[in-house]
């Protein structure tokens, strides 16, 4: 099977591997998806994943698959199920496990971070972190599964009540699952602000009651135009950067919860007005990974609560990995995905 290493200092190599053979209670994939990550692109550059990385091995954590083989003592699956992935493995010894937050963990490891993933044409993950799709749910569509329960973790975070005012900053895969959980939440309109054209496009398509260009247009004035007051209940910032951070807070009204979901280069830092925060009772929070969220994110996907079609923007093979990389770093893509053939 062909499997393609990360190396460290942005280098990949595609080879033959021999697989070892499965534990009983672990299960092969044959992998039909795998998402490219925002993570992914933070190690491309050397930065850390949810875990430390050590190179050489397979990244891959946003994967789905057709269950090929099950070890003896495997019993929720069985060969042949197409099957998504929860790459997040806990201790369940160390203190955060203990005390009800697992994904805390301070010895978390992760399928295809820091044990080999899903960029090849298969993988072996215990039966633990495994969902089942349904058959005639579009496979491809479970490597969206992980990173839709990673949203639902931070909407509930968010608190969005029936009525809300919601401003998205990022039009990114991760900024389009937000706009359609919000909507679904209660929120009453559903504001996106990101740059380019494909983005506003599929924002509205999905269901943005506006979409607001924030290099062209003055943000903080279009919120007030579109919500008919000072700023949003709730803003969710999925970029990452200053820039987008000092949009979130200029856009927050007396009152708001500001969610900082987006993932950032490490070491970044953000100039906090204390006053402001304690002026206007600002809630701020952080959101991490996916703890028990991945069974609710498939029964969305299985049910067709989700779209995911508009998301999915370009396909790569896994010889062309780091091609793939590139197009999702770039502006005219959404959501790239790896397809082994």
């Amino acid at each position: 099977m062909k499997g393609t290493y990360f190396l460290g200092n942005k280098q990949f190599e595609t080879k033959e591997i021999d697989l070892r053979e499965i534990r009983e209670d672990e299960v092969l994939l044959k992998v039909e998806a795998c998402g490219i990550c925002g993570t992914d692109v933070h190690i491309y550059h050397g930065d850390k994943g949810s875990a430390e990385v050590v190179p050489p091995v397979i990244l891959g954590h946003e994967l789905a698959g057709i269950v090929e083989q099950i070890g003896s003592r495997v019993s929720t699956v069985k060969v042949g199920d197409h099957v998504t992935v929860d790459p997040n493995i806990y201790c369940g010894k160390c203190h955060y496990c203990k005390i009800g937050k697992k994904h805390l963990c301070e010895n978390l490891y992760a399928i295809g971070v820091n044990r080999n993933g899903g960029f090849a044409e298969k993988c072996i993950v215990p039966e633990t972190q495994c969902y089942k799709l349904r058959d005639d749910t579009p496979i491809r569509y479970g490597a969206m599964a992980e990173p839709l329960a990673c949203c639902i973790h931070g909407i509930d975070l968010a608190d969005i009540r029936a009525g809300d005012t919601v401003c998205v900053i990022g039009g990114g895969a991760i900024g389009l699952l937000m706009l359609q959980l919000a909507r679904q939440a209660g929120a009453s309109k559903v504001i996106l602000s990101a740059p380019g054209e494909l983005k506003h496009k599929v924002g509205l398509e999905l269901g943005a009651d506006a979409v607001i260009d924030p290099r062209a247009e003055d943000l903080q004035q279009r919120i007030q135009e579109e919500l008919g007051q000072p700023g949003a209940d709730v803003v969710i910032e999925c970029v990452g950067t200053e820039l987008s951070v000092t949009q979130a807070f200029s856009i927050a009204k007396r009152g708001t919860k500001v969610l900082l979901f987006s993932v950032p280069k490490p070491g970044a830092t953000f100039p906090l007005d204390l006053s402001e925060v304690y002026q206007k009772e600002l809630k701020i929070c952080g959101s991490f990974i996916n703890p028990d969220t991945q069974g609710r994110a498939v029964e969305m996907i299985n049910n067709g609560r989700i779209r995911l079609d508009p998301i999915i923007t370009h396909s790569y093979p896994v010889e062309q990995l780091e091609e793939g990389i590139k197009k999702q770093m770039s502006k005219d893509s959404i959501k790239v995905i790896i397809e082994p053939k």
